[in-house]
């Protein structure tokens, strides 16, 4: 695939760029190993100061980010200007939380014979990314944030269709006043990562992005013993009971569909309705997808921009058809309108069966699948009746459901008559075919630390708190 700019919504090529030679890796990753030790001896002070900045320039360029985002991707200008707002919050979150999170923990000395005993987090090194398209500035920031205020250093491997994004992000950190080579864009294709994974001077990586691409991943990283965190697709579950708000869930719910175009992992995907109410639901819900605005991604007024690519737009529509040709009815859009540009309306598919694509794939765009049950238990039978499990939704007002909801949902996050998103504060991850790990919260900044274990005996003198890295 070449690493260019083509905007989706007409198709044209805007801007192409030539990959990196493999001289070039080396060096990034050589300047990424020496930036490295150069954090070592920075303090959480610094870099607090650094991050505050990057975030700052977001602020302040958010507008020209955001386009920047909207060409190159096609989500909607209003949703691309939250995005950015969203990683400035991020990256104060991080600074303003880092020594919180990284501060030695005491343990219980006496029980472990010892005068002192605590953990203490530090960085382990440079850590390569793999990032995606979809959020090409969240997905990025989510993981540098922590990863650079923790002391290590960032080597990013961007999705080849938003280049634009990645380096700006490299010239952000540069901008904010992170030592040169704390975070590099490396523009190279996926045939490029395992010479990258495989440096010794790489000691982990990260991954948002396919099945495929985290397999590819976990067997480079595997072979080399090197750390991964892993967050790959989902297809999530929206469950609505008889006692849920009708109204409010049909409304979030076409915003859980429909949110990035409807490319994020964590959208909601499977509508399991309960019979009571699938009726009223599904009049309610076709009615929202068939009122959106679908059209020009920087005009405020829209909805719905383009798919990222034509063949990610044709693959939804494969999808659809075969639901159809096997007896699955479209309630609300179906078909790709004519002209320029990747567009695909938003879509209500009911009738799904499990000789279906439909019941088993994430569709990847603004399709909604229907599902009809009888009970609570057939309803988080169809809810974990999949090989993902990032994500969910139940709404219900009977508190004794909300529990058991909490407890059944075989997915990473859990949320109760609400959209499932992300926040800084909690922690975000996926289990089964979602992946592994965790981002966000204290426990995605400790992923990529050594977790080091100190006891100190009697006669072994003082052992001050953390260093620069962790002070």
């Amino acid at each position: 695939m070449p690493i260019a700019t083509t905007n989706p919504a007409t198709g044209q090529v805007l801007k192409t760029y030539d990959p990196m030679s493999a001289e070039q890796i080396d060096a990034a990753i050589e300047r990424a190993d020496l930036a490295y030790r150069q954090l070592g001896r920075t303090t959480l002070d610094q870099r607090a100061g650094w991050m505050n900045a990057a975030a700052d320039v977001m602020d302040a360029e958010r507008d020209e980010i955001a386009r920047i985002m909207t060409t190159e991707m096609g989500k909607t200008y209003a949703s691309a200007k939250a995005e950015v707002t969203k990683c400035a919050k991020a990256a104060r979150f991080y600074a303003a939380h880092a020594a919180e999170f990284l501060a030695d923990e005491p343990a219980d000395a006496a029980a472990v014979s010892a005068t002192r005993a605590f953990v203490r987090y530090q960085p382990i090194g440079p850590v390569l990314a793999v990032m995606p398209w979809n959020f090409p500035l969240w997905q990025v920031m989510r993981f540098a944030a922590p990863a650079l205020m923790a002391g290590n250093t960032g080597l990013l491997k961007h999705a080849s269709n938003v280049p634009q994004t990645a380096l700006l992000l490299e010239d952000l950190f540069r901008r904010a006043g992170f030592p040169e080579g704390a975070f590099t864009t490396l523009l190279v294709g996926s045939e490029a990562v395992d010479q990258i994974l495989s440096d010794p001077r790489v000691r982990a990586a990260t991954l948002t992005g396919s099945e495929g691409a985290g397999r590819s991943i976990a067997q480079i990283a595997g072979r080399e013993l090197k750390k991964t965190v892993l967050e790959l697709g989902g297809s999530d579950p929206f469950v609505v009971m008889p006692s849920a708000d009708l109204d409010k869930a049909a409304e979030v719910a076409t915003t859980a569909r429909c949110q990035n175009n409807g490319q994020s992992c964590i959208a909601a995907k499977r509508f399991i309705v309960h019979a009571d109410v699938f009726d009223a639901f599904a009049e309610k819900f076709a009615a929202n997808m068939a009122a959106l605005r679908v059209g020009d991604p920087m005009d405020e007024q829209t909805d719905v921009g383009p798919l990222a690519s034509e063949r990610g737009r044709d693959e939804v529509h494969a999808q659809v058809r075969d639901a159809v040709e096997k007896g699955a009815t479209v309630l609300v859009g179906g078909e790709p309108p004519a002209g320029d540009g990747w567009w695909y309306p938003p879509t209500v598919v009911t009738g799904l069966t499990p000789e279906m694509r439909m019941w088993h794939e994430e569709v990847f765009g603004p399709v909604a699948g229907l599902f009809r049950v009888s009970s609570y238990d057939e309803a988080i039978e169809v809810a974990n009746g999949t090989t993902f499990g990032l994500g969910s939704n139940a709404w219900t007002q009977d508190e004794d459901e909300q529990a058991r909801f909490a407890t059944d949902l075989d997915a990473g996050n859990v949320f109760i008559n609400g959209m499932t998103t992300s926040f800084p504060e909690l922690p975000f991850g996926g289990v089964k075919n979602s992946g592994y790990g965790r981002e966000l919260s204290a426990l995605g900044m400790r992923e990529f630390c050594n977790t080091k274990t100190v006891w100190v005996g009697e006669g072994a003198g003082s052992v001050g708190p953390a260093g620069a890295h962790a002070e």
